[in-house]
Formats: C-alpha cells, structure tokens, sequence
C-alpha cells in the first residue's frame, strides 16, 4: 500500500502508529530512516524498513517522510522500538507516547490493535474491598546469596481460611502486572475465591540458577516460605486440602511452576505456567522427563502463551505432551510477545480456572 497525505496528518496529530483495519502504519520524518524492531518481526532477528513516501504525496516539509506498515490481527498487542543502522542503536518512537518497561533495563513503545484493550481487572477500583500486602525480610536458606530476601504476603479481605498461591518472579507480578489489584477485582466480582498470596523476588543474575529447576529453591519454599505464610496468613491446612494451594510463574518462573507442582503435588495442586520455557539448546528441562513418566497426573495445569512469543513451539509441544499423557491441562494461546503485559492481560483466565468461585 501507500500511504496517504491524510495518514500522515493523522500521524502528526495523534501519533504512531496509524490504525486501519488489521493495519498499523508508522511514520518518520528524516533524512535516513530508521528500521522497526517489534514482536510481529522478531525484533533483532529480521527488523522492518521504512519506505519513502513520493515528494507529491507528503504535506510540505523540509524533511522526507518515510513509513512502514504492518498486517497484524485485530486482537494483538504489539511491543516495538525504532532502529537507527548507522549507529546500530535502539531508541523510542519520538511519535509514541506509550512505553513500558521492557524488563532488560529499558522500554519499549506499545499499542493494542482495535479488538483487544488492557485488562480491566488491572485497574484499582475505590468501591471494594482491598486485600493487605505485608513486606518480610526471609533468610535465603538452600539459595545463591547468603543474605535476607524481602517477599510480600497478600491476605485477601476474608475472614475465613484461604488457598496460597505462590508467585515466582513475585516483584514483576507484583509492579509490573498488577495481580494483587487483579486478584482484588476477581474476588470482589466473585470470579475466583477468595486466595492469598507469596509473591517471592527472583535473584537478578542468578534467577537462571534459581528457576532452571533447583530443588533448592523447592526447600526454600518447604522449609522458609511457607512456615511463614501459615504463620502471617489463615490459610486452608493442606494436610486436610492435600493439593490446594497453586504456583505461578512467567519464561523460566513458568517452568518452576510446573516443576513445583510436579515434585510438590500434595501441597501446589494447581499450576499456572506463562510462556515456560521447557526446552534449551535441544536439551530439555527436568518437567519434560517428569510428564514423560506420568509424575503427579492428579495436578490441573493452565498454560498460556503469545503467539508471537519464540516460546510459542515449545509450549505446544509440552501441551501435546501434557495431553498424550493424560494431564489435566487447560491451554490458551492470544496474540502478543514475551512480556509481562501480555501475562497481565491473560492472567485472570488462569486464575477463573485455578480457583473457581
């Protein structure tokens, strides 16, 4: 296609990208372009020119104005950046506003296409009751460091005894994808019961160590974490609710939350694993073996992942795995990349299926 004049003044007026149907056209003004690297493409691995528009097409300038457009389906979320060959660096789109952190150190430039929208359970309602979080400092017993770690408690706004859930990756979750104010607005609405939560810090540059399925992470949470949570929270025995608590997790945390609740059947029954990674370098992860030989089939497992993640094969080959062998397994794709807004948007669906009202 080619773009119009009017795009273009849609693109000054109210910035990148321009929305038509299924596309989104982006637009520069320069006298090089640079290249788009987003999650439609594979950011490094194969980023978008930009064309030149025709001198008679473009409003008056002393610039040329360039564009680049993208099919995309009309349920996507997309994460991008601009990328400048000659200084192969990466920077924001100067026409978008909307940016968020991209979880390495940096951000990136966002949009939804027109039939999906940020989840609204995200977003802190004034007329509900609120769960309490509560800060502690946990020894890192069976752990990299050797030192304290801060982990938050949830109590949600009950009086009686409540599943745990136990959230790997817990400062993301936490900031990042809102689920405390999502588990708020579920409660509230009567979408899931009521539940508590642990929401445990990953260790910076040794969470690869940590979650890679480490069975010391497994007696951290045993003999540290939840001590601690049947101490600060009123939560059911599992003892007498063998199996009722659940594990979350994202990318790796995915993969230890199976991992969990494949070694750790009798307490975390329920299992939400986003875009795990369950393969690496044509090795796989310890979960893979454990399916293979029908470890714990009595869990219930919730498995989603962004069709445009490059997580996306490994997780519909676990899922098939996961239903040759007689799992109870719950799967659910949604178009977007690896990132923790696409978890947040999909979350709640995990929860409604993990913890039914």
């Amino acid at each position: 296609m080619t773009a119009s004049n009017s795009k273009i003044l849609r693109a000054r007026a109210s910035g990148n990208p321009v929305i038509d149907g299924n596309e989104a056209t982006f637009f520069w003004e320069g006298n090089h372009a640079p290249q788009l690297m987003s999650d439609w493409n594979g950011w490094d691995a194969s980023p978008r020119p930009f064309k030149r528009i025709s001198p008679r097409l473009q409003a008056a300038t002393a610039k040329s104005v360039w564009y680049c457009t993208l099919s995309l389906p009309r349920d996507a979320y997309i994460e991008y950046a601009l990328y400048d060959p000659v200084t192969q660096k990466r920077f924001l789109d100067p026409l978008n506003k909307r940016t968020v952190n991209n979880g390495v150190g940096g951000r990136n430039n966002y949009f939804y296409m027109p039939e999906t929208m940020p989840s609204p359970f995200a977003l802190r309602r004034a007329d509900i009751s609120l769960g309490a979080l509560t800060s502690h400092s946990v020894e890192t017993k069976w752990l990299r460091d050797d030192y304290e770690r801060e982990i938050y408690l949830y109590r949600p706004p009950v009086k009686e005894p409540v599943p745990l859930l136990v959230v790997y990756d817990g400062q993301d979750y936490l900031h990042r994808a809102k689920l405390a104010v999502i588990v708020d607005n579920l409660i509230a609405d009567n979408r899931i019961r009521p539940i508590a939560m642990a929401f445990l810090p990953s260790a910076g540059r040794w969470r690869n160590v940590e979650y890679a399925c480490s069975d010391g992470t497994l007696l951290w949470l045993d003999q540290v974490i939840l001590p601690l949570a049947n101490e600060k929270l009123n939560l059911l025995d599992i003892e007498k609710h063998p199996g009722a608590y659940g594990v979350l997790g994202a990318s790796l945390g995915g993969t230890m939350a199976l991992y969990t609740g494949l070694r750790m059947p009798d307490v975390f029954g329920n299992v939400l694993s986003q875009s795990g990674a369950f393969m690496i370098e044509s090795r796989d992860f310890a979960p893979v073996d454990l399916v293979k030989h029908s470890q714990s089939k009595d869990i219930r497992i919730w498995m989603d992942v962004g069709q445009l993640d490059f997580l996306l094969e490994d997780n519909r080959e676990m899922h098939a795995l996961l239903q040759k062998k007689g799992y109870n397994i719950a799967y659910r794709e949604f178009v977007a990349g690896h990132n923790f807004t696409a978890w947040r948007d999909d979350v709640w669906r995990g929860l409604e299926a993990m913890f039914p009202a």
